[in-house]
């Protein structure tokens, strides 16, 4: 017995011994198939650039202002099957500050003073560039971000009785307008300040050029921007600001023959006040858009120089007469900073129909009319980033993808110069 149970507890001892032994071979070998499948993963399958998590994380760490977060897969997709590809180019672009305009009716009726003055600030851009080979073929703007804020230029018109278009001469005795004005040695912004004013002080004009004027003041001397000043003295009775005899209304047919396809645009049309007022109230104008803003196009003339009428003319054809949804909805005449992709949400909304008047007359001498260099109004100087002339086929080289725009233009032009 005692035999017996010896044996069977051999067998038993050996039969544990041989299950341990098992499963260490089996161990080994789950290890060697999992290495095995790991090895032919990392060496032989194929590659994968990015899944769908990190294409998502990807397109989060890049923060764009007000655009849609960019899906990679499917432009991959979409370039690889129709040819197509899609860049995205951020560039910094001057921000123009917009001007606020209010009535002053201590001022005769056509005087215009600065009272702040306006400074540009600065944003960058990013746009969507479409190309189909080497070919770009559309061109968005998908986002904008401020990076140093603008600061609107406010602007007082008149508002009381009597008119004036007096024009300063050297020898006159002006007063400033605005807040504070910066008295530089050279007709520069961005030269050195020699002194500052401040609103009311007493100046006299000894040279004028372009749109600044040498002055001297106290013991201040140097240049002073133009816009800045008026001949209307902030002491002196009311009656003594009104100048009737200087409105400098020229007749109808001398105005009518300055009119030709290839005039100069960045001068003034000569018309007055009233005259602006007559030739925009129309039948056509259905909302009395133009009939409620004629005003604006003649202020500015006063301020940059640049033929009103030729700015009425593109708002109307623009806009369809004040018309069309982006003009009613976002105040905007012009359809500006509109991309033909989506046109209404791309266009600038204003909050009032002078600021896109006064925009885009800046925009027009700054970028189309004037080459680069040349000095503008408040002492700007033109960029000339789109100059092919100042005529109406110059502007339409880079304005207007319709190459009969200038004729649409010119259309309207001498509907209202025929007004007169």
């Amino acid at each position: 017995m005692i035999g017996d149970y010896m044996k069977t507890k051999e067998k038993k001892e050996k039969k544990v011994k041989i299950t341990i032994k098992n499963l260490i071979y089996f161990l080994i070998f789950v290890v060697f198939i999992l290495y095995s499948i790991l090895f032919y993963n990392l060496y032989f399958s194929k590659k994968v650039y990015a899944t769908e998590e990190t294409a998502s994380q990807s397109a989060e760490e890049v923060k764009i202002s007000q655009a849609e977060e960019v899906n990679l897969e499917e432009i991959i997709s979409q370039n690889t099957n129709d040819g197509k590809r899609e860049e995205y180019e951020v560039t910094e672009e001057t921000l123009e500050y917009i001007t606020k305009y209010r009535t002053n009716t201590s001022i005769p009726k056509g005087v215009v003073q600065v009272v702040q003055e306006g400074r540009q600030g600065t944003q960058e851009v990013t746009i969507k560039k479409t190309y189909k080979g080497e070919e770009l073929i559309s061109e968005e703007q998908v986002s904008q971000k401020i990076t140093k804020a603008s600061i609107n230029k406010i602007v007082e018109i008149g508002g009381g009785p009597g008119t004036s278009n007096y024009i300063a001469k050297v020898g006159d005795t002006l007063y400033v307008t605005s807040d504070r004005l910066s008295v530089m040695v050279e007709p520069d912004e961005n030269s050195q300040k020699v002194a500052t004013l401040s609103k009311n002080d007493e100046l006299e004009l000894k040279e004028i050029k372009d749109s600044w004027y040498r002055i001297e003041s106290g013991t201040a001397r140097g240049y002073v921007k133009a816009e800045c000043t008026t001949y209307i003295n902030p002491n002196a009775p009311e009656e003594e600001t009104i100048d009737n005899t200087s409105t400098n209304t020229k007749p109808a047919s001398e105005l009518k023959n300055t009119l030709s396809f290839n005039m100069a645009l960045n001068k003034p049309s000569g018309l007055s006040l009233e005259q602006f007022k007559k030739v925009l109230n129309d039948d056509n104008d259905k909302n009395n858009i133009f009939a409620n803003n004629a005003q604006y196009f003649y202020y500015i003339e006063k301020q940059y120089h640049i033929n009103g009428i030729f700015v009425a003319s593109v708002a109307i054809h623009e806009s369809a007469w004040g018309t069309s949804k982006i003009a009613l909805e976002k105040k905007n005449l012009f359809g500006y900073g509109a991309y033909d992709s989506s046109p209404y949400n791309s266009a600038y909304n204003f909050s009032n129909y002078s600021e896109s008047i006064d925009l885009l007359a800046r925009v027009f001498m700054k970028y189309y009319l004037n080459p680069k260099g040349t000095s503008i109004y408040g002492g700007e100087v033109a960029t000339g980033s789109y100059y092919n002339g100042p005529t109406l086929t110059g502007v339409n080289t880079k304005y207007a993808t319709d190459k009969n725009w200038a004729n649409r233009v010119y259309y309207y032009m001498q509907y209202l110069y025929n007004k007169l």
